[in-house]
């Protein structure tokens, strides 16, 4: 499942550079604030796979509020480093397209697991024997 968690986590920064590049303006910003959170919500499943869909969601959407909350500080901006991970400036939306894309994580990871569920309910509970 780390494997898996891994690549997702490289299309999550892949589809992030794309659509710096290919989506312009207030769309853009919003899908790379949603991909952003879809990241985090990644990197805690990677650290901990267990984790429950709406638990991931909430402290993936709970980092990402921190990270912009703490953009009004202006420390972020002062550091360039910090700068790309961080962000810059407090844009209040963006708290909004963090929770969305933290949202669709969990409804995603609750239907795979759903998907889950049902491939392990059609197997059988033991090993036919072999009379």
């Amino acid at each position: 499942m780390r494997l898996k968690v891994l690549g997702l986590i490289g299309a999550t920064v892949a589809a992030g550079l794309a659509v710096t590049v290919a989506v312009p303006g207030g769309v853009g910003d919003a899908l790379r604030d949603a991909l952003y959170t879809v990241a985090w919500y990644l990197a805690l499943l990677l650290a901990a796979p267990r984790t429950r869909p709406a638990v991931a969601a909430a402290v993936a959407a709970g980092i990402s509020w921190a990270v912009e909350l703490f953009q009004l500080t202006g420390v972020p901006a002062a550091h360039p480093g910090w700068r790309l991970l961080l962000g810059t400036g407090f844009n209040a939306p963006d708290l909004l397209w963090y929770a969305l894309g933290a949202a669709a994580c969990a409804a995603a990871h609750t239907a795979a697991l759903r998907r889950a569920q049902g491939r392990t309910a059609t197997l059988p509970r033991t090993l036919p024997s072999s009379r």
